[in-house]
């Protein structure tokens, strides 16, 4: 059987990480479950500890990249072989995990990306996340040669090749849409998988309508630079 982490990245959650946590026991009690408290203000990595979990705190904020790639590096010095990134502010459901697997388990993916758009009319994002969803949606769709629809989901699941390479090296900054087109440039094969998901249940997203055209051209840039190197 395979053993699973779930990577639980963390930066001021302290209202949402109990619930995450408990729906994570309560519907997937098959994997383990590690928080990576990046830097938090509040007592993120105390509620993770009363709820008797695997804590790694990063000494400062390194931002998501940072807390993504140091979760790979803990399920790979710890031998898991497949590693699931699940937000920490309860927008990720534990129920969809198994359907999250499923392509991930079978052999056809190296990682598998929680869609929130291949059922329809499920999720109605704010105006400025949508236009920037549907432009990363149509670049990467046409450098990946396949249909994209959700760039921006960090709800995904590695098999043991895809650990390696996102533990050698993972985007720091807004790094969903950059890593798909470096694991795909790596030989990796990637396949969304449509899921459910909830607003978040606590805390305050980060991403405002001036930090939303920000994110798009900043990545934009990132990942043409990607593809023009060698």
């Amino acid at each position: 059987m395979a053993r699973i982490l779930i990577i639980i990245p963390a930066y001021n959650e302290e209202e949402s990480l109990p619930g995450v946590i408990q729906d994570l026991r309560t519907r997937f009690a098959e994997g383990d479950i590690l928080v990576v408290n990046d830097g938090s203000r509040d007592r993120t990595a105390e509620k993770a500890r009363q709820e008797g979990v695997a804590v790694v705190t990063l000494p400062f904020n390194l931002g998501i990249g940072g807390a993504v790639q140091t979760g790979y590096r803990y399920a790979r010095a710890k031998g898991y072989d497949i590693a699931v990134q699940f937000d920490g502010d309860g927008q990720h459901m534990a129920a969809e995990i198994p359907a999250l697997l499923a392509p991930v388990i079978a052999g056809r993916a190296d990682l598998a990306v929680g869609s929130r758009f291949l059922t329809p009319g499920s999720y109605r994002p704010p105006f400025f996340r949508k236009i920037g969803i549907r432009v990363f949606s149509n670049v990467l769709s046409a450098m990946l040669g396949m249909r994209v629809t959700d760039t921006t989901s960090g709800f995904r699941a590695a098999n043991r090749k895809a650990i390696a390479f996102f533990e050698r090296g993972y985007p720091e900054d807004y790094p969903e849409v950059e890593s798909l087109v470096l694991l795909h440039r790596g030989g990796r094969v990637i396949e969304e998988v449509p899921v459910s998901m909830r607003d978040r249940t606590g805390g305050k997203s980060s991403i405002t309508p001036i930090r939303s055209v920000y994110y798009m051209i900043k990545v934009l840039l990132a990942v043409f630079i990607d593809v023009l190197k060698k």
